[in-house]
């Protein structure tokens, strides 16, 4: 065999191999980088916060959750679920009057049923079903962290709600209802992202209209945030 093809075989398998990097790159570029921050969004910047500043560790983290639950793909909803659904965050909604950690605790165990339903890990396995969700719903799931936190302060007994408490502790420590209030406000930006846009639009119009039937005294002290939330999507 010539040197001369010796040295053009050299250079086809040199080719080869570039070819091939530059194609793992790009294989890879909806994970690293820049295609993580576009999918993660703000649990991007939380990523980084845990590993205190370590991009390459937050993005070796969120590398790992894309390839195990990157595959999960989301069973629809049927109409009759999400309408139970619908009434039953509803319902919550208006038992934050009253018992602000109790309906809390109702958005927290709402949404682990809703993600199962998708296809989601089951809510008995927070952690788990919380990781398919950040890498699904990364925008909103932070709203589920928030009200999973509060639900297990109320349920491990550490102090007691004081519903005429309006800043971000109530007595004992516990959650004030300011606090409860953006921690539901955010849950349900999750909800409605997890029951999809239309199907439901007709529910939340049925719960804005049952609150206004409901009297001027259950409007008047229903969180501020609700009325603020609803009155950018009517």
């Amino acid at each position: 065999m010539s040197t001369g093809v010796i040295i053009a075989l050299i250079v086809i398998v040199a080719a080869i191999v570039v070819v091939a990097a530059v194609l793992a790159v790009r294989a890879r570029g909806s994970h690293g980088g820049h295609g993580l921050k576009r999918r993660f969004g703000p649990e991007y910047d939380r990523a980084v916060a845990r590993h205190d500043g370590d991009v390459k560790a937050a993005e070796r983290e969120l590398d790992a959750l894309v390839e195990r639950h990157g595959g999960l793909r989301e069973r629809p909803l049927e109409p009759a679920e999400r309408e139970r659904f619908e009434a039953r965050w509803a319902a919550a909604q208006e038992r934050f009057v009253d018992s602000p950690q109790q309906a809390v605790t109702e958005a927290d165990r709402l949404l682990a049923e809703v993600a199962g339903a998708r296809g989601f890990p089951d809510g008995d396995q927070y952690e788990e079903q919380l990781a398919a969700l950040s890498v699904h719903h990364a925008h909103h799931v932070h709203g589920y962290r928030r009200v999973h936190r509060v639900a297990r302060v109320r349920a491990n007994g550490v102090g007691t709600h004081d519903a005429s408490t309006t800043g971000t502790t109530g007595t004992s420590g516990a959650p004030g209802t300011e606090d409860l209030r953006a921690a539901m406000v955010e849950a349900r930006d999750l909800f409605d992202d997890l029951l999809g846009d239309a199907p439901h639009d007709a529910g939340r119009r049925r719960t804005q209209e049952s609150v206004s039937q409901g009297g001027s005294s259950s409007a008047h002290h229903l969180p501020r945030g609700f009325h603020r939330h609803q009155a950018k999507e009517s």
